[in-house]
């Protein structure tokens, strides 16, 4: 007997019983950021690897250690470990930096990473993003982050944490280095090997090393609120006013580093404790020059991304409500060969207008058809037979009451349904169930 093959290790299958609630997190991130004048962007899975080289940076874990990198006759490809240089290049490409700035775009995606699984860090993850690109004005940092809180709470997530930071811009951070080379310098041979390298090239991602013991150094290392410039302090400055003015509260954290060399100034994170140490379940901040270095005009810009993954493992902990997942409306338990015909008619007619209608395909006898029936919760079943095709009528029954209404099988049949099934659905709402989001289509709408 040949062996199972399953699914690479730091992967995960989503099944037809999960998947409303992937729906209920894409359906409010994508609404939200409409409302707040995004558009939706696509772009491919992988880019040419020189892409990230240039924009996440050579010295940071993504591009020393993560990435998933194939040569393609002589062109290296990567599958994208995160969103912000693909969307960017999409941007470009496509002329959207030309066009009336703000330029705002969100996204969807999946991204890949080789890292050690654990609990909200996977190897395949997926990530709603946002970018915007043309505005330097720290309101746009105050809008940005106003949008990632507006989305959490939409989710009803709870105990979750706003922390921001600025790192500065190139001539500010220039200063900055030569405080942490002195500073990390005199330990250099406690570091590992990778923070070695980093202390010559890029210091400032020592303060992102995983290791404990570089952690450890670098506890009281200087901080970069120390050495802004007067510009950007004053931007940061502005934009926790601004938080302020929105009552949207913050914590600062001069910790804040973010792990992709293309930040300056505002980085933020919301954080929860709620599901162990990956506890971060949005981030990002601003990229002033990003955009130049992948070839275009220089243009501010900034964005975030929220891992869905861990969005839903803290939405499990705190037993936050979903959308309801689509159930079944009607279903037909027949019996003989001329009920089946008529069964997938009238099954045909109501998907037409929308509705979830099924009968069965197992040939089951009566009994088991309506246990299963139950079994897939199903709203009303008909039964029919010959008795019912030769009367052209039959039992409508509601699982829920047992109640049963006659219904004739005729051109009617649709629209006697609809008003049975509306005031079905009314009913339940005055019992305080949730909101008409899958009701079908009536005729009109069709």
């Amino acid at each position: 007997m040949a062996e199972n093959i399953k699914r690479p290790t730091g992967t995960e299958d989503v099944i037809p019983r999960d998947i409303h609630k992937w729906h209920t997190v894409e359906k409010i991130a994508r609404e939200t950021a409409e409302s707040f004048g995004f558009g939706e962007l696509r772009f491919p899975t992988f880019e040419n690897t020189d892409l990230f080289m240039r924009s996440v940076g050579e010295t940071t874990d993504v591009v020393q250690k993560e990435m998933y990198t194939v040569m393609a006759k002589e062109t290296k490809f990567t599958l994208r470990p995160e969103g912000t240089a693909g969307a960017i290049r999409a941007m470009l490409q496509n002329g959207l930096l030309n066009e009336a700035f703000p330029q705002r775009i969100f996204y969807l995606i999946s991204c890949f990473r080789h890292e050690r699984p654990q609990a909200g860090r996977l190897r395949e993850f997926h990530q709603f993003g946002v970018e915007m690109a043309g505005s330097a004005s720290p309101a746009a940092d105050a809008e940005l982050i106003s949008l990632g809180k507006k989305i959490l709470d939409r989710l009803e997530l709870k105990n979750i944490v706003l922390k921001i930071n600025s790192i500065g811009c190139p001539k500010c951070r220039a200063e900055y280095n030569k405080a942490l080379r002195s500073y990390f310098s005199a330990r250099e041979d406690e570091l590992c090997d990778t923070c070695k390298e980093r202390l010559v090239k890029n210091p400032m991602r020592l303060l992102d090393c995983k290791s404990p013991i570089c952690q450890e150094i670098g506890k009281d290392a200087p901080l970069i609120l120390d050495h802004l410039c007067e510009e950007c302090s004053d931007h940061f400055e502005k934009v926790k006013k601004y938080l302020t003015a929105m009552g949207i509260e913050y914590t600062v954290d001069p910790k804040i580093v973010r792990g992709l060399d293309y930040y300056t100034k505002t980085v933020f994170e919301f954080v929860t404790t709620e599901i162990g140490a990956q506890g971060t379940v949005c981030g990002g901040g601003r990229y002033d020059g990003l955009i130049q270095q992948l070839g275009g005009q220089p243009t501010p810009a900034l964005g975030f991304g929220m891992g869905i993954e861990r969005l839903l493992l803290v939405m499990d902990k705190q037993n936050c409500d979903y959308l309801v997942p689509k159930k079944c409306d009607i279903y037909f338990a027949t019996m003989g060969d001329a009920a089946l015909d008529k069964a997938m008619e009238l099954c045909r007619e109501l998907r037409e207008y929308g509705y979830f209608a099924d009968h069965d395909f197992m040939g089951r006898g009566l009994k088991a058809q309506m246990k299963y029936a139950n079994k897939i919760g199903s709203a009303f079943t008909v039964v029919l037979g010959d008795d019912e095709l030769a009367n052209n009528k039959a039992r409508l029954k509601d699982m829920d009451s047992g109640e049963e209404k006659e219904i004739t099988l005729d051109d009617k049949f649709t629209g006697n349904f609809d008003s049975y099934y509306i005031d079905k659905m009314l009913s339940s709402l005055d019992t305080g169930a949730d909101d008409l989001a899958f009701l079908p289509l009536t005729g009109e709408d069709n």
